[in-house]
């Protein structure tokens, strides 16, 4: 069931300021929230390229060791992530309904969401290196990321609740600290890694595992820093968030999971997808892969932008359905993924232009098949990436009523009915090899977004009836 079942489109909105310029006035506030959270978004990015970067120093089996430990540890951040996106349209709704007492108890059941689930999260982590051997990796290679997985599990839960609380200040419209908190520790997560990795001023030498425990120390330090900011600084302080935390409300909590949950399987789903594309990538050739994985870092920095347009979405969406104008839902949603389309043309004609330097900047004096083969997928990816961005952002929109489990069943179609299906016949059977790929992943990913601009349009327009 989506909020929209519950919204009186004759509702009163006498309390609503009605600016001049209504169009003008959304794309504001829609970059208002979006633009720190694009770049907190990057600012993880920068975080896991500086992991790299100092774990690169230790050889090339240890840099596949990261790699492949990230590949398991995502799978089980990424269904908690999805479980602590459902706070921010809780709260957003809450926010624009003017009921404090729900924004807070949102927010108390994500944590206490989080807390529930990290046990059986952290199981996938724990067995790694049983898991990366079962799937035909080396024995050695198993056991350094298994080291590095040891180190990374125990940082899940502060992530995860950073995420909520991240969640909370979005749906009163003061995102700034989360971002402030990111930047402060990019540096701060170089300097543990550093000094663990390599064991330097003093401290032990903890190889792989140093590398993963200083992001949980990081992790942990981020999430202190933003229960410091809820806690006790304007605006958050006077929702006392905090305040009898023990209490659980079930039925909200009941709420979060039915919202989260169809969010945390789609979230694998596409994850699930490029990790495939991988495989498929693995069984062409080397240079495949290679060029592959260089085209995805592209559309993964690119992705940033609009996802963190998409949490704006959600947060303007779900407000506008807690005051009940349902003509600002429309806007909201709107806007954010025009917004998202214009930027993600522009830089993807900018990535056109520029693919041959690109793959240049990743390969170096590498070989050239490699390099052109990366300069066609991304010309092959131009469809794909403005596509990313937009069904993103509207399907951050669509959680902003609640509507989560109709695009979960869009995923499903879009991701591996279509676009697997006919990224493997397209390789394989029509012989277009990495480029068949490429066509699949990028129709599989319009067929998605095309389904969730009319799954938005069809309820937006059902608002105004």
């Amino acid at each position: 069931m989506t909020c929209i079942d519950k919204i009186d489109p004759a509702a009163p909105n006498a309390a609503v300021v009605v600016p001049r310029n209504l169009l003008t006035a959304e794309l504001a506030e829609t970059l208002k929230l979006a633009v720190p959270l694009a770049l907190t978004q990057l600012g993880q990015i920068a975080m896991m390229t500086t992991d790299l970067a100092f774990i690169g120093r230790l050889g090339s089996e240890n840099v596949a060791a990261a790699a492949l430990a990230h590949t398991v540890y995502f799978v089980s951040f990424t269904i908690g992530m999805g479980m602590m996106s459902a706070v921010s349209p809780l709260a957003a709704q809450a926010f624009g309904a003017r009921n404090p007492r729900v924004m807070r108890r949102a927010l108390r059941v994500g944590l206490w969401a989080g807390f529930f689930m990290v046990l059986p999260l952290m199981a996938l982590p724990f067995q790694g290196e049983r898991i990366l051997i079962a799937l035909g990796q080396t024995q050695a290679t198993a056991h350094l990321a298994q080291q590095y997985l040891f180190g990374l599990a125990w940082g899940i839960l502060p992530a995860l609740w950073f995420i909520a609380l991240r969640g909370f200040m979005s749906a009163v419209n003061r995102p700034e600290p989360v971002l402030w908190i990111t930047l402060a520790a990019i540096p701060a997560n170089a300097l543990m890694v550093y000094l663990l990795l390599y064991g330097k001023w003093g401290m032990p030498e903890l190889g792989m595992f140093g590398a993963g425990l200083a992001t949980t120390i990081v992790n942990l330090g981020t999430f202190l820093a933003g229960v410091w900011f809820a806690a006790r600084r304007r605006p958050f302080r006077k929702y006392h968030v905090f305040s009898r935390l023990w209490r659980i409300d079930w039925p909200l909590m009941g709420k979060l999971v039915a919202v989260g949950a169809p969010i945390s399987i789609a979230f694998l789903l596409e994850y699930g997808l490029f990790g495939a594309a991988g495989l498929l990538m693995g069984l062409i050739s080397t240079t495949a892969l290679a060029a592959h994985q260089i085209a995805l870092q592209i559309a993964a920095i690119l992705f940033m932008v609009p996802f963190g347009v998409s949490m704006a979405a959600t947060v303007r969406v779900g407000q506008a359905v807690g005051r009940r104008d349902t003509d600002a839902v429309q806007r909201a949603g709107f806007v954010a993924i025009a917004l998202s389309g214009i930027f993600m043309s522009i830089m993807t004609l900018a990535v056109i232009l520029a693919r041959f330097e690109i793959a240049a900047l990743f390969l170096g004096e590498a070989s050239d098949t490699t390099a052109q083969l990366t300069a066609a997928l991304l010309l092959i990816g131009a469809t794909f990436f403005i596509a990313d961005g937009i069904q993103t952002t509207t399907a951050g929109a669509l959680r902003g009523m609640n509507d989560t489990q109709v695009p979960l069943l869009f995923a499903v179609i879009s991701y591996w009915l279509i676009g697997f299906a006919s990224a493997s016949a397209l390789a394989f059977w029509a012989k277009l090899d990495a480029a068949g790929v490429w066509i699949g992943l990028s129709l599989g990913t319009a067929v998605y977004a095309t389904l969730l601009v009319l799954r938005f349009r069809l309820l937006a327009r059902r608002l105004g009836k």
